[in-house]
């Protein structure tokens, strides 16, 4: 029985490709309280993006530009 390799999937490397060239935002917010007591706070925003893709996008949004001038 012959094995053949299907061209829809993807290997771990154009995977990690794709994700560096075209970037990848994870926004999470959890908050824990208790009878109305905030008890846990968390905030966390996780950007997975090469340099080139990441300065684009925050010159587009103006992010580079404050951080030039500091």
């Amino acid at each position: 029985m012959a094995v053949e390799k299907s061209m829809a999937s993807s290997s771990l490397v154009e995977v990690v490709d794709r994700i560096l060239d075209k970037g990848i935002v994870v926004d999470a917010w959890v908050r824990v309280s208790l009878v109305g007591i905030e008890l846990l706070a968390i905030e966390a925003r996780v950007v997975v993006a090469s340099v080139e893709t990441y300065l684009k996008y925050a010159e587009a949004i103006g992010l580079t530009a404050s951080a030039a001038s500091a």
